[in-house]
């Protein structure tokens, strides 16, 4: 059985501290380095029902994307959902380790989960990182589709292919466009318009897009096709707790460390639920694409769909 230290020290080999943004809050939140670990749960969000989720299943390392605390704090009390949170955790003698946005940039990362659970084959770092000399490290991704699909039959693809959400998949552009490269990149995406542009590809699948920026956007690539997707965010960076339980598992085999590693399939996205325009509302028609769902399945141990 390895030392909670020894598989920390396996997680910070693959997503290191230190390339994490200034902002960032990553890292081990709460653990004894000394404990066993024999059970890893990975999820995006540390939220009380992913806790308890990890209680149930008798882990002793939750391994998350996002950070329990990415602002500074000054209590940790159990009145608070946080606090909770940590009491739990404590209580319970689970670990709880971050890998945010140091995951975003790594190779393989969050974007290329994303590109793979599209089956878009990966060319090259949307916003490399300079100090990779490979090149292969960086935000986002620049990719291939194997044969040419309409924006409409692209987003159809998303909303199968990730996990259903309440949202499915919005789209700016021309439907009927033809898509053969996609920029992706998971998690929140507008910051990242001008490398999107730059680029020269035929559309970007992200989230949490904004209307002023999204129509800043479009209006500067009037005459071009380039279309935006925009996904959940906890859609696009759920693929990721797979690509990283697998990472998991093999340095588990390798070390013979025996570790059972699980991924999450609790619904953490926030939004339940959707209602449709109709097709002829006011001021102007809507285009009705698929979508993944129209309400947003309830929390299970299923796998999310």
């Amino acid at each position: 059985m390895p030392r909670l230290s020894e598989v920390i020290a396996a997680l910070e080999n693959l997503w290191p501290a230190e390339r994490a943004e200034s902002w960032d809050a990553v890292g081990t939140v709460v653990g004894d380095p000394d404990q066993g670990v024999t059970r890893v749960l990975f999820a995006v969000d540390p939220v009380q029902d992913i806790v308890d989720e990890a209680v149930k299943l008798g882990a002793d390392l939750l391994v998350t994307h996002h950070p329990l605390y990415l602002r500074g704090t000054t209590t940790v009390a159990a009145s608070t959902f946080k606090g909770r949170v940590v009491h739990t955790l404590i209580k319970n003698d689970i670990a709880l380790h971050v890998a945010h946005t140091n995951a975003d940039t790594a190779d393989p990362g969050v974007s290329d989960a994303l590109a793979g659970a599209l089956d878009l084959r990966v060319v090259r770092p949307l916003v490399p990182d300079p100090a990779d000399p490979e090149g292969r490290r960086g935000l986002g991704r620049v990719c291939e589709l194997d044969h040419p699909l309409t924006v409409r039959e692209l987003a159809a693809r998303a909303a199968e292919r990730l996990p259903a959400t309440a949202q499915g998949i919005r789209v700016a552009g021309d439907p009927e466009a033809v898509v053969r490269t996609v920029a992706v990149s998971g998690g929140s995406g507008d910051s990242l318009f001008d490398q999107v542009r730059a680029a020269g590809v035929d559309a970007f699948l992200t989230s949490d897009l904004r209307h002023h920026p999204v129509a800043d956007f479009t209006a500067s690539v009037a005459h071009s096709p380039l279309a935006l997707l925009d996904a959940a965010h906890w859609a696009t960076e759920w693929p990721w707790c797979e690509l990283a339980a697998t990472q998991l598992d093999e340095i588990s085999d390798r070390h013979g460390w025996d570790l059972r590693v699980h991924v999450s399939k609790t619904v953490t996205d926030p939004w339940t639920a959707h209602a449709a325009s109709p097709v002829t509302a006011h001021p102007s028609p809507t285009t009705t694409l698929p979508t993944s769902a129209s309400r947003a399945p309830s929390h299970t141990t299923g796998a999310p769909n």
